[in-house]
């Protein structure tokens, strides 16, 4: 029987094919993202533990915390006697201290260098020789004055510097011009993501990121025969333990490698489920192959029976079809995961990111994962057809080709799909009244019960609904039209596997078009809407704060008629922080269009507060309440509510207040953006008006209501465009189930094909017929896919209405409309091979076929 097995392999090689490739992209998927994840993790890990070689103990500072009433306590960092304290210590060989912070380098045009949130500022501390062991000079050496930095050799090569030459350099204050003493090659992670990294004098990097004096970082190099468990004994009497962390490097480099390694598990995962969607899919494609395979071989079968196989040996000789077919798909699967782990490699690359070198990681557990599930998606895919294949009586076989499903099975199956169906349903609507993130894992899993109740159901669906077009396909297309709609439902159960891969693709790749559109219509609204400043000016990357004197240079500013900082602060309210936005009183209603329920914004001038309309009601508040507060550094005070105004999530906190108050009781006041409106409105002039004031500071970025709108539908292009890549390859499985289904439904018919040929339906209608058929089963699972998916993402949808002010959901009718025309292409294309052999049938050797 095993012999008859591999034989009957060679035999259908083309039907097994399909089956293959269904496989081996689900495998390729899986083991691809093992490889590139394990191969990633290996690789940052390494260059972690080389970042902290010659470390014996690290000590980071956690800043100044807060005591129970709010007030700062503790060190901004560690101080130079901490420093000098631990130098002296007799084990220690050398102590470095390190400050870092955001730092962008402009090219010639004033351009940004590298990406906005990899581009970083620190210090050059000398160890040894004059040499700080982390960064390898190739030019020059490191800044020994205030006026000089040193550079990482991708930046000083992007802005073609060269050591002597002035660099524009500026962190979150004003552009300043230094002179270029080195360029260094280092393995610091965000030059490897595509930023940059500057090189400060120590005191000058103190001066930018933290205090005077004062270090983030210690890095401690023990002399030799003294052990780094020793040598943190020794340093931790010496610090603030209740702000600072004292551990081994090898410590340290072992929790950044687990760091790392949660990180890339989340990337990994969400991988994995695309992979999972891929096998799931294939699934179908393999059950509707060994269906076909079994129905073509009904005689051989039931002539192993009468000369003596029992029904468990035919069984397992159709199981050991699929084992081997599965062998081989998981084995070339893996080989082509690990080209495909190179080539995402090679397109992160593109990104401007640049990966640390290193061998590929293929892990006994990614052989065994590729092995296990290519053998055990086929074999679990083929078993229901191998116990059909068992059940069937020799001599019911030997008269029949095919058998159709029983009428109570069905019944049994339409009672199960109901109750399936009905049961997903529920959990999204329990969900949606729900709401927050529990709501949205209940529609998760109604979802997923959703979609098994549809793939059980499409039986029942399948017959009234292709039923319900075929009028207008027999008024369209006539005879070939009709047939083709009539063969649509011939095998429900065929037509309802093959719609069903379909249909679980666009499920997915229309929740996440109509949520995707939507929050982008929402982010567009809030733009177009809520603000009416000509310009928004933020920290390029939106990292970090901008420095006070931007909002007092561009309110100095000829032509600048309006100017408002958003300060970001807060204060506490009885037991709790509230956030606070401290603004211009006299530009903010020139700049926000923000709807006053009740008072009016003029109150701000006057040192009165403006609370959210939300946050009034929580608190109880209104026009003349007084609010007791006390600000970040302790003071207490009273304010005054002058006006409630409908909420402004993302653009104003829940507490507005004139910035001249708010500020002053914070040591570093973090402004996120500063919005700006210019005589004239806005224009290339007036852009440029705000670019010069600024000194055409690379760090700083000046966007328009239209750059607003771009960077966020470009987020969200971007993102749905990875997701329909990564669906993409499901749904090259659909067309294959298609392509299979079609075979199947040829091979069935060619007795009819044969008559239908002998009574004048020439060769044309005949693939017309076949087209249609599958043009048919492709949209019957579109839409039907298309309709959940709708549904699905007004379910998250109205889980994310509150909080997104003005959210409504759109329908992007473009895009449906295309999922739709690629449906019936995809019905086109997998109908050509099918067509095509229907169309070159031998007449007379058809109708005797039996």
């Amino acid at each position: 029987m095993f012999r008859t097995a591999l034989r009957n392999v060679l035999a259908h090689k083309a039907r097994l094919l399909m089956t293959v490739l269904a496989v081996t992209l689900g495998v390729a998927f899986v083991s691809g993202t093992l490889v590139f994840t394990d191969t990633l993790k290996k690789s940052l890990s390494s260059q972690s533990a080389k970042d902290y070689e010659g470390v014996a103990v690290s000590v980071t500072s956690y800043g100044q915390g807060r005591d129970e009433n709010g007030q700062k306590e503790g060190e901004p960092g560690l101080s130079q006697q901490t420093l000098d304290k631990v130098k002296a210590l007799p084990g220690v060989d050398s102590v470095s201290g390190r400050v870092s912070g955001f730092a962008g380098v402009g090219d010639e045009n004033g351009k940004l260098i590298g990406s906005g949130w990899s581009n970083k500022g620190g210090n050059h501390t000398p160890v040894k020789d004059g040499k700080d062991p982390r960064y390898a000079f190739i030019q020059g050496a490191g800044p020994a004055k205030a006026d000089e930095v040193a550079l990482d050799k991708a930046t000083a090569d992007a802005g073609a510097y060269k050591v002597g030459d002035k660099v524009r350099v500026a962190t979150n204050g004003p552009v300043k011009e230094y002179s270029l003493a080195g360029v260094f090659t280092t393995e610091d992670g965000s030059v490897q993501a595509g930023g940059s990294l500057v090189l400060f004098d120590t005191k000058v990097a103190q001066e930018l990121y933290l205090k005077p004096g004062y270090f983030q970082e210690l890095s401690v190099g023990a002399k030799s025969g003294t052990s780094a468990d020793k040598l943190l004994a020794d340093i931790k009497p010496l610090i603030d333990v209740k702000h600072t962390k004292a551990q081994t490097g090898a410590a340290l480099a072992a929790e950044q490698a687990k760091q790392i390694e949660e990180g890339l598990g989340q990337m990994g995962t969400m991988l994995l489920v695309f992979a999972g969607i891929s096998l799931f899919v294939g699934v179908f494609l393999i059950y509707n192959t060994f269906t076909m395979l079994v129905t073509q071989r009904t005689k051989e079968l039931a002539l192993l029976r009468a000369v003596g196989a029992n029904r468990g040996q035919v069984m397992r000789s159709v199981l050991a079809e699929a084992l081997v077919v599965g062998f081989v798909s998981a084995a070339i699967g893996l080989v082509s995961g690990v080209g495909l782990a190179v080539g995402m490699r090679s397109v992160i690359g593109s990104f401007g990111a640049k990966l640390p070198g290193g061998d590929l990681v293929i892990a006994p557990g990614t052989v065994i994962a590729a092995l296990v599930i290519g053998v055990l998606v086929t074999t679990l895919a083929a078993l229901l057809p191998a116990w059909r294949t068992g059940r069937i009586a020799p001599v019911a076989a030997m008269g029949s080709a095919h058998l159709p499903a029983t009428s109570k099975s069905l019944v049994v199956r339409n009672v199960l799909g109901s109750i399936i169906s009905v049961l997903g349903i529920g959990l999204v609507l329990l969900g949606v009244s729900s709401g927050g993130n529990n709501g949205r894992m209940s529609i998760g899993a109604g979802a997923f019960f959703m979609l098994i109740g549809m793939i059980v159901l499409l039986p029942l669906l399948s017959k009234p609904v292709i039923g319900s077009v075929r009028p207008l396909l027999q008024k369209v297309f006539g005879v070939p039209g009709k047939l083709a709609a009539q063969n649509a439902v011939r095998n429900p159960r065929r037509t309802a596997v093959t719609a069903a891969s379909l249909a679980i693709g666009l499920t997915l790749v229309t929740t996440l078009s109509v949520i995707g559109i939507t929050v982008g219509k929402v982010v567009d609204r809030m733009s177009t809407e809520k603000l009416k400043a000509d310009y928004r000016v933020s920290m390029a990357g939106d990292i970090g704060g901008l420095d006070k004197s931007v909002a007092e240079t561009l309110a100095k500013t000829p032509g600048i008629k309006a100017v408002s900082p958003q300060t970001a602060g807060y204060f506490m309210v009885g037991e709790s922080f509230r956030s606070a936005s401290g603004v211009n009183p006299a530009a903010i209603g020139q700049l926000l269009n923000v709807e006053v329920l009740s008072g009016s914004l003029d109150s701000l001038g006057k040192g009165e507060l403006a609370v959210a309309e939300k946050t009034a009601k929580e608190q109880k508040l209104g026009v003349g309440s007084t609010l007791q507060v006390q600000y970040e550094d302790g003071e207490k005070g009273s304010l005054k509510v002058g006006a409630v105004y409908k909420d402004m999530e993302g653009l104003l906190s829940p507490y507005v207040i004139d910035d001249k108050i708010l500020s002053p009781h914070s040591e570093e006041s973090y402004i996120r953006e500063v919005y700006v409106n210019v005589d004239g409105g806005a224009s290339k002039a007036g852009h440029q008006k705000v670019v010069d004031a600024l000194g055409k500071n690379p760090a700083i970025n000046v966007a328009t209501q239209q750059d607003m709108r771009n960077e966020m539908g470009g987020q969200i292009n971007l993102m749905l465009n990875i997701m329909y890549g990564l669906l993409g390859m499901a749904l090259i499985i659909s067309v294959l189930g298609v392509v299979n289904t079609l075979a199947m439904s040829v091979f069935e018919r060619t007795q009819e094909i044969g008559m239908l040929r002998a009574i004048g339906l020439d060769r044309s209608r005949v693939k017309n017929m076949i087209r249609l058929e599958a043009v048919v089963i492709s949209l019957f699972g579109a839409v039907l896919g298309i309709v959940i998916g709708v549904f699905l993402a007004w379910a998250v949808g109205t889980t994310m209405a509150k909080a997104m002010p003005n959210y409504e959901l759109v329908l992007p009718w473009d895009r449906i409309g295309i999922f739709l025309l690629l449906a019936a292409v995809v019905g086109v294309l997998a109908a050509m091979w099918p067509a095509r052999s229907a169309a070159r049938l031998n007449m007379l050797t058809a109708i005797k076929t039996e």
